[in-house]
């Protein structure tokens, strides 16, 4: 990664932080995967003048953003291909324990804070508990909730996008990369 890290003294806190380049591919919070394009001033209204922003395209949706350099919303390096052929073959072995609460307020707080941390195992448990109390329940002959339904498919398209990136494949290819691997590891199948 050709990021600089650095740290900052934020509020009489040492902040630790990336400085990235443009051409980078990142993690911009909730928007994902995302391009730097560029790094200065804009000369746009609304903008702070004499602050450094990053100029982001979303990868995977039309449109620019403008984030000051020194943001605290979530940034990170995208993972590399490496580090996803590891993150899959951990799968089998991610317990998602018992996901069976009927507060959804409970359940949605429980979803956003494995969102909020921005990483691939976190969103592989979310998918993974939603997919397993999707199997339950449909035993039952009921479907699961719109919270879950809502819940998975942010963090299907978050970790498909970065895994679509990191693997060089088209992102509608991701979920069957991913289960064709757990097979392969398990002889079994999983949705993920």
């Amino acid at each position: 990664m050709r990021c600089i890290f650095f740290r900052l003294l934020v509020n009489n806190h040492w902040k630790e932080a990336f400085m990235f380049k443009i051409g980078d591919i990142i993690i911009y919070g909730s928007q994902g995967a995302c391009r730097v394009e560029d790094i200065g001033v804009p000369d746009i209204s609304g903008i702070i003048q004499g602050k450094l922003y990053y100029t982001l395209s979303p990868i995977f949706v039309d449109g620019k953003i403008f984030i000051p350099v020194d943001t605290t919303i979530y940034m990170r390096p995208i993972i590399t291909k490496e580090e996803a052929e590891n993150i899959i073959t951990q799968i089998p072995n991610i317990d998602t324990g018992i996901v069976e609460n009927q507060n959804y307020k409970i359940m949605e707080d429980h979803y956003k804070k494995l969102l909020a941390t921005h990483d691939c195992m976190d969103l592989i448990l979310l998918i993974k508990s939603i997919y397993n109390k999707q199997q339950n329940v449909k035993m039952q002959g009921k479907n699961i909730g719109q919270t879950d339904e809502k819940f998975r498919k942010i963090a299907e398209d978050l970790l498909h996008s970065e895994f679509s990136i990191a693997l060089e494949i088209p992102k509608s290819m991701v979920s069957q990369y991913i289960a064709s691997s757990v097979e392969q590891l398990t002889k079994g199948s999983l949705h993920v």
